[in-house]
C-alpha cells in the first residue's frame, strides 16, 4: 500500500468508512443494495478511493426505494444463503425499509441493514459535524426502535478501531440458526473517525464465523420414527419445505416410507407438489384424523380457529426454530421438539424408518400412498376443470390464466407472488414439481415479490424469474423502483398483475367477521380500486413490454409470447384483467 496515496496520513490510518468497506468484503458481502443520503458522505468518499487505489469492494446497487433494496437482498439470501449489506438513509431509510425487515425476520432470510444517523456534533468539532438543515431534525430519540421487534441484533458503531469485530459479529449472528436480519447505525463522525489497521486485531471466520446447527439426540429420533411407523393415519405439515436444500425431498422420502399425506399449509417456499403423497395446500379433515403429525418447517400449521387437532394425537416438530421464539403466542401442540437442520434431522429420522419398518407396515404405507395418489388425481382433474372456461372479457377466469402461465413455465422457472386471495388458485393451476421454484415472503408485509425477484436474479441470472402479484399488492412494490433496478442493472422479469380493482383480502375478511353485517348488506367494504388503471403502460416507460390481456381467446398465445419474451432476457408486464374482487 502506497503510504502517500490522498486519504492515507503518515501513520498509515484509514477512516472507519475504510474499515467497514474491508469488514464487509473481508465477510464475504458482495452487494451493497443502497439508497444514499447525507450521512454517507464519508462510505462514498472511500469507495472513490479504493477505485482509484484499484481494490475491490462490494459491489454498489442503487435502488430509488429502501423496499426494493432490503427485499434485494432477501432474494438474494434466498438463492444463495449468503446475507448480504443494505444501506439507508437515516432514520427515514430505516422507516421505508421496515416492512422488508419484518419480512426478513418471518422468512428466515439473513440482511444486514445498515442506516447512517444524525451527526452529533453541531460546532465543527469533528470532522463530519451537521453541516445542514437535516441533520438537526433527523435524530430521533431511538431509531433503532423502528426495526428492533424484527431484528436479531442492533448496534452503533462507535469508533474505527471496532469496526472489523462489529461487522464480524453482525454478520455471525444473521447466519447463525434461524437466520434474519441485523441492524448496524454508522454515526457520520463515527465513519471520518481514524485507525491503523496493522494495530487492530482481525476477526477470521474460522474463530469468529456463523454457529452450525447441532445433531438431535438418536433417542428421540428412534421414538418418533416408531410412532410414525405405528400410525394408521400419519400427516406430515409444512410450509418451508423448499427454503433449503433437501428438505423437500427428505419429506418426500419419509412420507412414501410411512404413507403420510403432505400438506403445505400458508406455503412459503415449496415442497414437490407432484409426489404422489402431496395432498393440497389446507389440512382440512386430515387435521382431525391423524394420530401422528409431523411440523417440518412451519409457523403456522394449522389455523386453529378453523381446524382442530385430535387432543390426543401425536405432534413432533422439527425446525431450526421449533420452539417459535419470536411469537409471543403460538398456539401449535409439540410433544416433541427437535431443532436443527430439517433436511438432516428428516433424512436421518428416513434411515431409521427404513431400517425398522416390517413387511407390514411397508404394506400398509403402500396401501395409504395409493390411496393419496388416486385422491391426487381427483383433485388435478377439478383443477382442470375449473380452469376450462376462459371467462368473459375484462373479466378473465384466473384459473383459466394461470393455467396457461403453468404450461408455459418449465420446473425449474422461479416464481416469487403476492397473489394474495388468487394464491390458492395459482398453486392449485401451476404445480411446482421442484422445491423452492414457488416462494412467497413468510412475512405480512406487502410489497416484497418484486425485490425478492430482482435479488433471485441477480444471484441466479439464467433463471427465468416471474412475479405474479395482485393490483392491490402491486402497488405495495412501489413498480417505479422496482422497474429502475431492473433496467439499470439488467435484470429481466416477468411481472404478471392479476388485476381484480381491490383489495379482497379485506373484503373477505370482513364478510368472515361479520357475515351478515352492515357491509354486507350496503356492499361497501372500503376496499375497491378503479377498474381502468392501465398498468401494461407502466412498461413503457422503462422500456419494457406492456401486455394487456382481457380478451378470453387470447389467453393461451398471449401468456406464451408474455414467457417467451422474458425468456429471451426481456422484461415483461403482463397485466390480467379479472372480474371485480
Amino acid at each position: 500500500m502506497n503510504e502517500a496515496h490522498e486519504g492515507v496520513n503518515a501513520e498509515g490510518k484509514r477512516s472507519a468508512a475504510h474499515h467497514l468497506l474491508q469488514a464487509l468484503v473481508d465477510c464475504e458481502i458482495e452487494y451493497v443494495f443502497a439508497n444514499l443520503g447525507t450521512d454517507h458522505a464519508p462510505i462514498i468518499e472511500e469507495m472513490a478511493r479504493w477505485r482509484a487505489e484499484g481494490r475491490r469492494a462490494p459491489h454498489v446497487l442503487l435502488c430509488p426505494h429502501e423496499s426494493t433494496a432490503a427485499h434485494m437482498a432477501m432474494g438474494y439470501a434466498f438463492a444463495t444463503g449468503r446475507g448480504q449489506a443494505v444501506l439507508v438513509h437515516v432514520d427515514v431509510g430505516t422507516t421505508n425499509a421496515a416492512t422488508a425487515m419484518h419480512n426478513a425476520n418471518r422468512s428466515r432470510l439473513p440482511l444486514l441493514l445498515m442506516a447512517g444517523k444524525a451527526p452529533y456534533t453541531s460546532h465543527g468539532e469533528l470532522p463530519g459535524t451537521r453541516d445542514n438543515y437535516v441533520h438537526f431534525i433527523q435524530e430521533p430519540q431511538d431509531q433503532g426502535s423502528v426495526v428492533r421487534p424484527y431484528v436479531k441484533w442492533e448496534y452503533t458503531l462507535q469508533s474505527a478501531v471496532h469496526v472489523g469485530e462489529v461487522v464480524r459479529r453482525a454478520h455471525t449472528v444473521m447466519q447463525s440458526g434461524a437466520r434474519g436480519p441485523v441492524y448496524l447505525m454508522l454515526p457520520r463522525e463515527a465513519l471520518t473517525g481514524e485507525a491503523d489497521a496493522a494495530e487492530l486485531p482481525h476477526f477470521p471466520s474460522s474463530r469468529f464465523g456463523e454457529m452450525r446447527p447441532q445433531s438431535v439426540p438418536p433417542a428421540a429420533l428412534e421414538d418418533l420414527a416408531e410412532r410414525l411407523l405405528r400410525a394408521d393415519h400419519p400427516l406430515i405439515i409444512t410450509s418451508y419445505a423448499g427454503h433449503s436444500a433437501g428438505t423437500s425431498e427428505a419429506i418426500e422420502k419419509l412420507s412414501l416410507l410411512i404413507g403420510a399425506a403432505v400438506v403445505e399449509n400458508a406455503m412459503v417456499s415449496n415442497c414437490n407438489h407432484e409426489m404422489d403423497t402431496f395432498a393440497g395446500g389446507l389440512p382440512g379433515d386430515r387435521l382431525s384424523e391423524a394420530d401422528v403429525g409431523l411440523v417440518v418447517d412451519s409457523d403456522v400449521p394449522w389455523i386453529p380457529s378453523e381446524n382442530r387437532p385430535d387432543a390426543n394425537a401425536y405432534w413432533a416438530h422439527i425446525d431450526i426454530d421449533a420452539l417459535k421464539i419470536g411469537s409471543p403466542v403460538w398456539s401449535f401442540p409439540a410433544n416433541l421438539r427437535l431443532e436443527g437442520h430439517s433436511a438432516e434431522i428428516v433424512e436421518s429420522l428416513c434411515d431409521i424408518v427404513a431400517a425398522r419398518r416390517t413387511p407390514e407396515q411397508a404394506e400398509r404405507a403402500s396401501a395409504r400412498v395409493s390411496a393419496l395418489r388416486a385422491s391426487g388425481e381427483k383433485r388435478r382433474d377439478s383443477a382442470r376443470e375449473a380452469a376450462s372456461d376462459p371467462g368473459q372479457p375484462n373479466a378473465l377466469n384466473p384459473h383459466h390464466v394461470l393455467r396457461a402461465l403453468g404450461a408455459a413455465l418449465r420446473p425449474d422457472d422461479v416464481i416469487f407472488h403476492e397473489a394474495v386471495r388468487n394464491q390458492p388458485v395459482m398453486v392449485r393451476q401451476i404445480p411446482r414439481p421442484l422445491g423452492g421454484t414457488m416462494t412467497r415472503t413468510g412475512g405480512g408485509g406487502l410489497g416484497a415479490s418484486g425485490g425478492m425477484a430482482l435479488g433471485y436474479k441477480l444471484a441466479r441470472p439464467e433463471a427465468l424469474v416471474v412475479q405474479i402479484v395482485g393490483d392491490g399488492a402491486f402497488y405495495y412494490n412501489n413498480p417505479a423502483s422496482m422497474f429502475a433496478v431492473s433496467r439499470q442493472y439488467d435484470l429481466p422479469l416477468l411481472t404478471v398483475v392479476l388485476d381484480n380493482a381491490g383489495w379482497s383480502a379485506v373484503k373477505s375478511s370482513t364478510r368472515r367477521v361479520y357475515p351478515d353485517g352492515a357491509a354486507e348488506h350496503d356492499g361497501d367494504f372500503a376496499s375497491d380500486f378503479r377498474d381502468d388503471t392501465e398498468f401494461s403502460a407502466m412498461a413503457a416507460m422503462f422500456g419494457f413490454t406492456g401486455i394487456r390481456l382481457d380478451d378470453p381467446a387470447s389467453v393461451a398465445e398471449e401468456v406464451a409470447n408474455a414467457v417467451a419474451l422474458a425468456r429471451s432476457g426481456k422484461s415483461v408486464l403482463l397485466h390480467v384483467r379479472l372480474p371485480r374482487h
